[in-house]
């Protein structure tokens, strides 16, 4: 499976913008990665609730397929709780205001992350992890996303019954959806017309 983004360049990008203030380092980093990735980013930014894990926080999309999403998450307060377990999504957070603590099975001692360190997620693993205060992260998961719904829907389905916030996450999902089939094609098709085009050249030169 060939995936559109590169952790790495995520959080290089992030890396950039770290000193700005808050909204302004998110809209220096949507803007960079429109850049990076033409076509694709969504940089008007639409916040909305999110309520998973025991955590309630916001978050807004800049892209978002069967198979990727990148988001905006955190909160203004703080907050506790499930990072959820995901046994065919991997999950990237690079930490770009605030602090963060996590744990794993067996942990007795929390480890502590701040802006510029990424915590990894691997596939089937979970953590418990808490928002100290306020915190901001540039989060990325790849795998087949729908998988990752469940966990994402189900407080806010049986808990806080916010079904106004359900159907904004679903139309949201969708238009980005919608959004990345439509982009992601043209996309791929410059790259091969740009390689073709080498070729051409190589070919050319050779005669």
């Amino acid at each position: 499976m060939k995936y559109v983004f590169d952790p790495k360049i995520l959080h290089e990008v992030a890396l950039a913008h770290l000193e700005l203030p808050l909204e302004e380092k998110f809209t220096a980093i949507a803007q960079s990665l429109a850049e990076r990735y033409p076509g694709l980013i969504e940089t008007e930014p639409e916040w909305f609730f999110s309520n998973a894990g025991g955590v309630m926080g916001q978050l807004t999309v800049l892209y978002a397929s069967l198979w990727e999403y990148v988001i905006f998450f955190g909160s203004p307060i703080g907050g506790e709780g499930h990072t959820g377990r995901y046994s065919f999504v991997e999950d990237h957070a690079i930490i770009l205001d605030g602090e963060f603590w996590y744990y794993t099975e067996g942990d007795t001692r929390r480890t502590e992350y701040r802006p510029g360190d990424v915590v990894y997620l691997p596939k089937a693993v979970a953590k418990g992890y808490r928002i100290v205060n306020h915190g901001w992260i540039l989060e990325y998961a790849r795998g087949p996303i729908p998988t990752m719904l469940p966990y994402g829907i189900a407080d806010t389905a049986f808990s806080t019954l916010d079904y106004r916030t359900l159907f904004r996450t679903f139309r949201i999902y969708i238009r980005h959806l919608m959004r990345s089939a439509r982009k992601r094609p043209a996309a791929h098709a410059g790259r091969r017309s740009a390689s073709d085009t080498g070729r051409s050249r190589k070919e050319n030169e050779g005669r």
